[in-house]
């Protein structure tokens, strides 16, 4: 069956609201871990991590930080209007939309829309003392979202506009605002590059004693930046998935894990990714590979990674190894003279595609009719059916703030 054909029913289970992890325990590596290896299911502990890797095994995670993505303004009427940004807009890289002063725009989701009939939203703020007007302009609708204009008053960056003027944007499904403890707990330890509305929550349970245990046991680690969209966990409404659109994220590789994976490969090292967010990065890059070498007369004119939604499905690998293809990201990154390379993915990972790179991927337990199940049930198979039974009926915790699974490719 085409991945087009699947028909998302098929991909769901019931999920009680008492298996769902509302708040996060008190200590990160003390959640369950679920083992599943060559067909076998067992469970330890997160801080166990080390035993279930080997030496040389490659650990690649996703640094990108959560910004305090929901902002909320009141009218004069009273009326409480909700914006969620998503992704920048102008500028639309990450980085350089956090650095902006004065203005910028956001793809963004409103709360309350039909409240908003015309005219600016404004906030008044306090940052370091110095008052800042925020001001909020919906400028036209956009797919199933709005381009947002922001100004303010003061020379003071987009970034610490945000971190005042916002909330961090929990998981709608926790139904609760963020108290103080989310701060820190929502973010993962090694959290970088400011640019995610949701945790890539797989790095949640990570804290420096597993971190210390694993280069102690000479594990590689690395880092790749995908800015996580709120899309990532929206259900898919779509019957078939030939009707769902999936959302673009933007990323950010270095040179030193590219050249790293390909060294892996040489030695047959294993890739293992920290989250849905890291596979799907690595495996785009594979992709970005392949159209490298399918496209060396015209290298010049390639600027950056570019994956669309149903690309894996409509490329044949040919007689090309994974080590060629990782060598020709690396060949064309020095043709570009380049160290980091940079790019968008609407990649959708779900049977039957076959994974290319990674051995086995570090995840917590999705929603049904997911994006993100449809990438495990990609991963193991059918069983993913076995692994999601095992784990409600021996009480693991689920979603963002729940419970851990490492699973290694069938």
């Amino acid at each position: 069956m085409q991945v087009q054909e699947l028909k998302i029913a098929d991909f769901t289970y019931h999920l009680p609201d008492e298996k769902i992890a509302h708040h996060p325990l008190s200590k990160r590596d003390e959640s369950k871990l679920l083992v599943y290896k060559n067909g076998v299911i067992s469970e330890t502990i997160f801080k166990n991590l080390q035993e279930q890797l080997q030496a040389g095994d490659t650990l690649i995670f996703n640094d990108t930080k959560v910004v305090h993505a929901r902002m909320v303004f009141t009218k004069d009427s009273g009326a409480r209007i909700e914006i969620m940004c998503l992704e920048p807009f102008e500028p639309n890289d990450a980085a350089l939309c956090f650095k902006q002063t004065k203005a910028c725009k956001w793809v963004a989701l409103i709360g309350n829309n039909k409240k908003w009939k015309d005219g600016l939203l404004t906030k008044e703020l306090t940052i370091n003392g110095t008052k800042v007007t925020l001001q909020a302009n919906r400028i036209k609708q956009h797919l199933d979202s709005f381009i947002v204009e922001f100004t303010w008053d003061n020379d003071f960056s987009f970034a610490d506009i945000i971190y005042y003027a916002g909330l961090l944007p929990l998981p709608p499904y926790m139904n609760r605002d963020a108290e103080n403890e989310d701060e820190e707990r929502y973010q993962t330890v090694y959290a970088k590059f400011e640019g995610s509305v949701a945790a890539p929550t797989a790095g949640l349970h990570f804290t420096q004693d597993v971190f210390d245990t694993l280069i102690h046991k000479k594990i590689n680690i690395n880092y790749v930046t995908l800015h996580v969209g709120a899309g990532t966990f929206k259900p898919v409404k779509a019957e078939k998935m030939s009707d769902h659109q999936m959302h673009e994220e933007h990323i950010v590789i270095d040179i030193n894990l590219i050249a790293q994976i390909h060294q892996s490969l040489t030695n047959n090292g294993r890739i293992i990714t920290v989250g849905t967010t890291s596979l799907r990065t690595i495996e785009s890059l594979f992709w970005f590979g392949l159209h490298l070498l399918h496209n060396k007369q015209n290298w010049q004119n390639i600027n950056s990674l570019q994956i669309s939604q149903w690309q894996p499905y409509e490329n044949n690998t040919g007689d090309y190894s994974k080590e060629a293809i990782m060598k020709a990201v690396l060949d064309w990154m020095a043709f570009k003279n380049i160290n980091v390379l940079q790019g968008a993915t609407q990649i959708i990972i779900a049977p039957p595609y076959q994974i290319k790179l990674v051995d086995a991927i570090i995840t917590n337990f999705h929603q049904p009719e997911s994006t993100l199940l449809l990438l495990v049930s990609a991963f193991i198979g059918n069983d993913w059916r076995r692994v999601y039974d095992y784990a409600l009926t021996h009480n693991f915790r689920f979603l963002s703030y729940g419970d851990s699974s490492i699973l290694f490719k069938n």
